[in-house]
């Protein structure tokens, strides 16, 4: 056990975390040459293609005479549970700081997940070689928030392989060999799971005390699952079978069970024999989804596909929530709950290019709270379900704690939009001179549409956030029914504030009056709350030129034709209502505003 370094790299998005893994495998020879590539620990297109790293990915490495077991985890805060998951089955981490863009918002959330942890910290400079690296600074601004030496932090970079050396050598030095006891009866945390079609479910696990062996009879302590162990072993970064995993180690163990639910993350693997002998290790705080989207497909034929990605996805994300949903407008579907706008969007695209599936997403939304005047208490995470303004006593929406990173430059503009935003300034704290972090708590809500980009364009692309949920808290919102021909149009109802109940009402209809084709007949564009409404526009209808075809002849031709053509139309209008079909892109352009 003495030999055994556990660790993981946590830094702010796009810092350089995958390439730094990537110079690790190659330096310790764990992949060999020709068979190396970029982004080695992103399995996914999607992560190889956008750059980020999306799930979790572990891997074991040998250097000099010690075992290196990895953990490359995400950067984006939708995916910050990955991360503190990670953190829990290891014993330090290398915190990466990109030199030229020094430190970020998730850099900060993610090292405090680290301290609260009690890890071992690494500080390391990447990116050193790129000519507006600006190292000084940078090893300036980790000094203070770290409290380290100068010499302590590592200087690196893993495009080139410079200094990668250093780390391995610091992850020798520093970090301390896992705890456990060998003698003890066997435990082991499950961090992350699996399934895979042939196997089933795989487990990844750090083994705490005892050696798990291959064929041994397990139990799950949380939900008495029982099972056998079919294969264990560690990743290179593949599946590799070993006899056993020993204390200390982190591999797989292929449990042959055929539902994920069954083998849930945080769950604590013990042998049948000691089911009464042996205690629960602590587990994770279970991810709770914070943003509410209807997912529905355009063909309705389409349902059974829809259903069997959304299952087969579920398998492998332990965050992500669904439920059947079914739409007058949109017909059968999905009422899904993510953790974040990148989380729903990655959830989509794999949706899209692993089943080949048109999807319609609705606005998203977050859960709300409502007290009814019978006391009793209900979460509403759709406006469908929002109850009627008389049953309601009152309503509470989720808030969160915001630190947004920014230039000083830039801090009158952000303080402007966060205010905008209802954010409550709480305080200002300066890494340096030049950068700031400001404290906020804001609802929610604010952040679920625009409020990345806009956040991007108003500090000319330079400061970035990071948040978390704290509490929820009473709010005055209502239900907004947009209505297209005299129908109210499902997917397109929302919960809004009511002081901005007229400006959204009026951007809908007007998106709509701009993108919705001319009918037959006159269309009403209308945004009520409940039977009163306050916006409305209407699209005029198609006319068809009748006296195209004539040339010449008694101008009473002409009217005779245009005669007939106002009795058409009036027929059509006694008939009643007509119904629009509302195209997708639609939908799309209000989701994004």
């Amino acid at each position: 056990m003495n030999n055994i370094r556990n660790f993981c790299i946590i830094a702010h998005i796009d810092h350089g975390k995958s390439t730094l893994a990537d110079r690790m495998l190659e330096l310790t020879g764990t992949i060999e040459k020709r068979k190396m590539k970029e982004q080695v620990l992103d399995k996914m297109d999607l992560e190889r293609e956008r750059g980020i790293t999306i799930k979790l990915a572990p891997v074991t490495m040998n250097y000099k005479d010690y075992t290196f077991n990895l953990i490359d985890t995400p950067g984006h805060v939708d995916f910050s549970y990955e991360v503190s998951r990670s953190l829990a089955a290891v014993e330090g981490a290398i915190l990466l700081v990109d030199s030229t863009q020094g430190i970020q918002a998730q850099t900060l959330a993610n090292l405090y997940l680290a301290i609260e942890q009690n890890l071992t910290i690494i500080p390391v400079v990447n990116k050193i070689d790129l000519p507006a690296a600006d190292v000084p600074k940078t090893k300036k601004e980790i000094i203070k928030l770290l409290g380290c030496k100068e010499e302590e932090i590592i200087s690196a970079s893993g495009k080139t392989g410079l200094g990668v050396n250093d780390i391995l050598d610091a992850v020798i030095k520093y970090i301390p060999a896992p705890k456990g006891e060998p003698e003890k009866l066997e435990r082991a945390l499950i961090f992350d799971s699996n399934y895979d079609e042939y196997r089933g479910v795989v487990a990844y696990v750090r083994v705490v005390d005892g050696e798990i062996k291959k064929g041994d009879k397990i139990n799950l302590i949380a939900t008495a699952a029982k099972s056998e162990a079919i294969d264990v072993g560690i990743f290179k970064p593949d599946y590799f079978s070993k006899e056993s995993l020993k204390s200390g180690e982190i591999g797989y163990i292929i449990t042959g069970f055929r539902d994920v639910s069954e083998c849930r993350v945080g769950d604590t693997v013990i042998l049948q024999k000691d089911i009464d002998k042996v205690e629960a290790l602590q587990g994770y705080i279970e991810a709770k989804p914070m943003v509410f989207a209807g997912i529905f497909p355009k063909e309705g034929d389409e349902f059974q596909l829809l259903r069997e990605g959304v299952s087969r996805l579920k398998l492998n994300d332990s965050a992500l929530v669904y439920e059947p949903e079914q739409s007058q407008a949109l017909g059968l579907g999905f009422r899904c709950g993510f953790l974040g706008l990148l989380h729903l969007e990655i959830f989509q695209e794999r949706l899209r290019r692993e089943y080949n599936l048109d999807l319609i997403v609705t606005v998203p939304s977050v859960s709300y709270r409502v007290t009814k005047t019978s006391g009793e208490e209900i979460v509403v995470s759709s406006p469908q379900m929002l109850p009627e303004p008389n049953e309601i006593t009152k309503i509470n929406e989720p808030w969160v704690k915001m630190d947004i990173v920014t230039p000083k430059d830039y801090i009158g503009s952000i303080m402007t939009f966060a205010q905008e935003k209802r954010g409550v300034y709480k305080n200002t704290e300066y890494l340096e001179e030049m950068r700031a972090v400001l404290h906020y708590e804001m609802p929610m809500s604010a952040i679920l549409t625009d409020f990345y980009d806009k956040l991007k364009s108003i500090s000319s692309g330079y400061a970035s956030i990071n948040y978390e949920f704290i509490d929820y808290r009473e709010t005055d919102v209502v239900r907004l029914d947009i209505m297209v021909a005299e129908d109210i149009v499902e997917a397109l109802s929302t919960i809004v504030y009511r002081d901005e109940a007229f400006r959204r009402g009026k951007e809908v209809v007007n998106v709509l009056k701009d993108t919705l084709p001319k009918q037959m007949f006159v269309v009403k564009l209308q945004a009520a709350i409940g039977s009163k409404v306050i916006a409305a526009e209407r699209i005029s209808a198609m006319r068809k030129d009748v006296t195209a075809k004539l040339y010449g002849g008694d101008v009473s031709r002409k009217r005779k034709l245009l005669e007939k053509q106002k009795k058409g139309k009036k027929k059509m209008m006694s008939m009643g209502k007509g119904s629009v079909d509302i195209p997708s892109d639609t939908f799309v352009k209000i989701l994004k505003r």
